[in-house]
C-alpha cells in the first residue's frame, strides 16, 4: 500500500509495487477517482458494487472455514457441550454436574465446545452465569465460580472440567466446522466490544509482528495443526474486521452504498474519499501503536 515505487501496465490492468509492506489492494476504474469510462465501478448497479466490495472479506471467511474443515476432518472425536468429568478440587463442580449440557455462558448460546471456551477466556472475574440442561430440565445458574490464573499479567479462568466427544462422521464434521468458524467470527466481534468497553486494553492487541512471532513459534514445533489453527484465526479475523462498517475498510464502503440505496443517490465521492482517508490515517496510527506493543513484548519476553 502507499506511494507507488514501480508499476507496469499489462492489458488494461496496472500492477504496482508500493512503499508500505502492510497489505495489498485492488482499485477499480472509477472507484476512488473521477472517470468517464462507461465500465467504471460507480456505473455498476449498487447491488453489484456491494457484492464486489464484500467479496474479499467473504473469501477470507471461506478460507477460514476450509482450514477448519481440514482440522476437523483429522479428528476421530468432535467436542460436545456436555460435561464428562471434573478435575480434582474443581471449583465449578460445586455448581455443575457430570452430564450437564451447557446451553449458554453469560447469556451467549453455546453451539459447540469452542463457544464455551471462548466465552470463558473472555471472563475476567471467574464468575459466570450458565444455562444448562440437567435431567431433561433447563436450569439457569447465576453464579458458577472458577479458579483464576495469572498469565503475563492477564487473569484467566482455569477450565476445570472435560467434555464428551462424539464420533466424527461426514455430516458431523461439516456441521461442527461451521459452528467452530461461527465461534471465531463471534469472538472477533466480542473482542472488539471488550476493547471499546475497556474490558481489555489496546496493549493486548497484536499486529503483523506479533502474529509472525506466533506463527514462527508454531512452525518451530512442527505441529501442522497449530499452524493451521493460527491460519484459520488470522484469516477469519481479517474477514470480519474488513467487513466492519468503519471508514477505509470494505465494510465502510458497503455502509455508504447502503446509504445510497436509502437516499436513492450516491454520497459525493469527494466527501466519501475524505472520510476514508481520515479513517485510513487513524487505522495507520492504530497499527503503529499495535506494532510498538508487539516490539515491547518481543524485547521484554512478555
Amino acid at each position: 500500500m502507499g506511494p507507488k515505487i514501480i508499476s507496469k501496465t499489462i492489458g488494461e490492468t496496472e500492477y504496482a509495487l508500493r512503499l508500505l509492506p502492510i497489505g495489498g489492494f485492488v482499485a477499480m476504474e472509477g472507484e476512488d477517482e473521477e472517470s468517464e469510462d462507461e465500465r467504471r465501478f460507480m456505473a455498476c448497479p449498487v447491488w453489484k458494487r456491494i457484492i464486489i466490495t464484500a467479496a474479499g472479506g467473504i473469501m477470507n471467511l471461506i478460507l477460514g472455514l476450509a482450514v477448519i474443515l481440514i482440522l476437523t476432518s483429522g479428528q476421530e472425536l468432535l467436542g460436545t457441550t456436555t460435561i464428562a468429568a471434573f478435575l480434582e478440587n474443581s471449583s465449578s463442580a460445586n455448581y455443575l454436574k457430570v452430564d450437564d449440557t451447557i446451553l449458554a455462558v453469560n447469556g451467549e448460546k453455546a453451539n459447540c465446545d469452542y463457544d464455551i471456551v471462548y466465552s470463558l477466556i473472555r471472563d475476567t472475574d471467574g464468575v459466570v452465569s450458565m444455562d444448562v440442561l440437567r435431567g431433561g430440565e433447563e436450569l439457569h445458574i447465576d453464579e458458577v465460580v472458577f479458579d483464576m490464573q495469572d498469565v503475563n499479567g492477564t487473569k484467566s479462568i482455569i477450565l476445570d472440567f472435560s467434555i464428551y466427544g462424539e464420533e466424527a462422521t461426514f455430516t458431523s464434521v461439516i456441521s461442527y466446522s461451521f459452528k467452530w468458524t461461527w465461534s471465531l467470527v463471534k469472538l472477533v466481534w466480542y473482542s472488539l466490544g471488550d476493547i471499546i468497553s475497556g474490558e481489555f486494553g489496546i496493549s493486548q492487541l497484536s499486529g503483523p509482528i506479533g502474529v509472525t512471532e506466533t506463527i514462527s513459534e508454531a512452525v518451530s514445533t512442527t505441529n501442522y495443526k497449530s499452524i493451521l489453527l493460527i491460519l484459520a484465526v488470522v484469516t477469519v479475523n481479517l474477514g470480519v474486521f474488513n467487513l466492519m462498517p468503519l471508514p477505509a475498510l470494505d465494510g465502510g464502503r458497503i455502509f455508504f452504498m447502503l446509504i445510497e440505496i436509502v437516499r436513492g443517490k450516491p454520497i459525493n465521492q469527494k466527501v466519501e474519499g475524505i472520510i476514508h482517508t481520515v479513517g485510513m490515517g487513524l487505522l495507520m496510527l492504530l497499527m503503529v501503536v499495535v506494532a510498538y506493543n508487539d516490539i515491547v513484548r518481543l524485547v521484554t519476553g512478555g
